[in-house]
Formats: C-alpha cells, sequence, structure tokens
C-alpha cells in the first residue's frame, strides 16, 4: 500500500519548509503556544490538505514556479485544519490525536481553547494578507463551514432519524470544505479558468467526502493503534456516520439501544455487533467509492503532469485505507 509520505514525495520539500514555517509563525511571540504548536505540527501527521493545496498549485502552474502566495495559502489551510481539531478535541474531550496526547490533555482546557482561537485568528490574519478577495472568501467559507458542522453535530447527536443527506451535509461542513475551497483558491492564485477552478472544487468536495466516510467506516473497523483513539468512539458520543444510517434500516433494534444512549451494560458492544452483521459497512465503502470516482472527473479538464497523476493516485490512497 502506497504511503502518504511516498504519495507526497513530488512536494515532500515544500511539505518540510511549511513545518518549519508553521512553528516560527505561530510561535514567535508565545512560548506556551510555541510549545502547543510544536506539539500538533510535530506529530506526524499526513499534511494532506497543504498537501492538495501544493499539488494543485503546481498542477496549475505548469512550466512556472509556484508562487509565495501559494505557499502561505498551503500554511494556512494547515493551520485553519489544526485549529479545528484542537477545538474538536475539547468538544469530544479526546485524551488522543494521531497516537498522542491532545492539546488540552498536555496543557490543560484554556489554553487549548486559546491555542485554536489563535490559530483562527493568525489564519484570518495571513489569509487577508494575500490581497485577493476571492480567495478570502472562499476560506472564510471554510471557518464559517466548521462552526456549522460541529453545531450540526451537536444537535443531532443520538438522532436516529438522521438522513444519508443531512450525513453528507454535516460531513462536508466538518472536513469536504476545507479541501474544496482551498484546491478553488489555488486555481483563483494561478489565474486558471473560473470553470477549471470550479471542477478543483468539485474535486476538494468529493475526495473529502470520501476521505471522512472513510474515516466513520474506519471506527468500527479500525484498532485503536490505527485509529489513535478508541475504535466505536464516534458511536458512543452519539455520533452517527454512515455504516450506522444504513444498519438502522436492516435492524430496529439498534434504534433502541441508540435512543437510551447505551445507557445499559453491554449496550455499546450489541450496537457495535448489529452493525458489523448488517449491510452498512459495505453499503458505506460504495458511497466512498462513488465520492472517490466522482472526484477523478472532475480532474478531466486539469493538464497532464505529474501533480495530477498523484491527484488521481490520492482518491485511491483515501480508499485503500479501508484495507
Amino acid at each position: 500500500m502506497t504511503s502518504a509520505t511516498s504519495l507526497f514525495s513530488p512536494v515532500e520539500a515544500d511539505l518540510d519548509l511549511l513545518t518549519e514555517n508553521l512553528k516560527n509563525l505561530i510561535g514567535a511571540r508565545h512560548p506556551v503556544l510555541y510549545a502547543a504548536a510544536e506539539h500538533l505540527f510535530g506529530a506526524k501527521g499526513k499534511r494532506v490538505r497543504p498537501a492538495i493545496v501544493l499539488l494543485v498549485s503546481k498542477a496549475t502552474m505548469l512550466g512556472e514556479e509556484i508562487t509565495s502566495r501559494h505557499r502561505r495559502l498551503a500554511e494556512i489551510t494547515e493551520m485553519i485544519h489544526t485549529a479545528s481539531l484542537v477545538h474538536d478535541d475539547v468538544v469530544d474531550e479526546s485524551e488522543l490525536r494521531r497516537g498522542v496526547p491532545t492539546v488540552h490533555s498536555s496543557f490543560g482546557n484554556r489554553i487549548a481553547v486559546l491555542a485554536g482561537d489563535f490559530l483562527f485568528a493568525q489564519s484570518s490574519w495571513y489569509l487577508a494578507n494575500l490581497d485577493n478577495l476571492e480567495v478570502v472568501k472562499l476560506l472564510s467559507q471554510v471557518i464559517m463551514d466548521l462552526a456549522e458542522g460541529e453545531i450540526q453535530q451537536g444537535l443531532s447527536r443520538f438522532a436516529t432519524d438522521l438522513s444519508i443527506e443531512a450525513y453528507l451535509e454535516k460531513s462536508y461542513y466538518k472536513t469536504a470544505s476545507l479541501i474544496a475551497n482551498s484546491s478553488k483558491a489555488a486555481a483563483v492564485l494561478s489565474e486558471t479558468s473560473e470553470p477549471l477552478a470550479t471542477a478543483l472544487y468539485g474535486y476538494g468536495r468529493n475526495l473529502g467526502l470520501a476521505f471522512q466516510i472513510v474515516d466513520d467506516i474506519l471506527d468500527f473497523t479500525g484498532s485503536t493503534e490505527e485509529l489513535g483513539k478508541p475504535a466505536g468512539s464516534d458511536l458512543k458520543s452519539g455520533n452517527l456516520t454512515a455504516p450506522v444510517l444504513y444498519a438502522l434500516e436492516e435492524q430496529p433494534y439498534l434504534e433502541k439501544l441508540i435512543e437510551r444512549e447505551f445507557a445499559q451494560p453491554g449496550d455499546l458492544e450489541q450496537a457495535l455487533s448489529l452493525i458489523c452483521d448488517s449491510q452498512g459497512i459495505e453499503r458505506s465503502r460504495e458511497l466512498a467509492r462513488d465520492h472517490a470516482r466522482m472526484a477523478i472527473e472532475c480532474l478531466a479538464d486539469l493538464p497532464q503532469s505529474s501533480y495530477r497523476q498523484v491527484l488521481i493516485k490520492l482518491t485511491d490512497y483515501v480508499l485503500r485505507r479501508l484495507y
């Protein structure tokens, strides 16, 4: 199986530079926040989102060097993503992220909330300094979408009447919006045609949805070691994802277990068993495959290049995480 590191080899040097720049951008004046930033950006994340920004930048600037604004956009994208993770972990009371202690478990809730706020504020300031109103609008929308996704998730806990459409909308807000809008923003900075910029938005949207659906499947099929958090933790917290929603169509008793919020001993284990015995996981895999295929279709008018090939291979990488 291709690793993210080998897949992103065409932009590996750019990503190494990005990681160093992020530590410097965040920590110059705030030693505690620098410690939190080093903790965050030092964790062996796959840096998928800034890698996509860099790949789209290079694929739309063939024969030319990408600009400093492209690079700053990749940094802003990772800042926004990391800020959202810090806040998510506080809300979810997660102790681990990528197998390492979360910011709030290492530094306390107060520092974690401030670190997340600071990252959002920093990203907004650097965004404004790109001096491109369309890019500012695209990435500002992402920050609104992240908040909307958290609100929707909070309001729909243990809601067994959640539709697949509502689940996909929430997944778009929480995961796909950042990938979609930053991909389009990279194309805007490259001054591509509007149809190509919109197609690259579609690529990011569908790739992001496939990515989230796969993550949600892995919550049932992955090990704690692989996930960096306990398996089944989404279900336990009442976050109902595609495998659960599909399983509910087949397993009526599952609804009762969810609605009483797994209050009785053995409820969660029984629910996990019912989901694994249903077609929920397989139907979710099919849903992820559909979005991966649509992502590739969105690249039809992007000129041939090694960077375009990596963007295509990335859809396969997302799906292969399942096997």
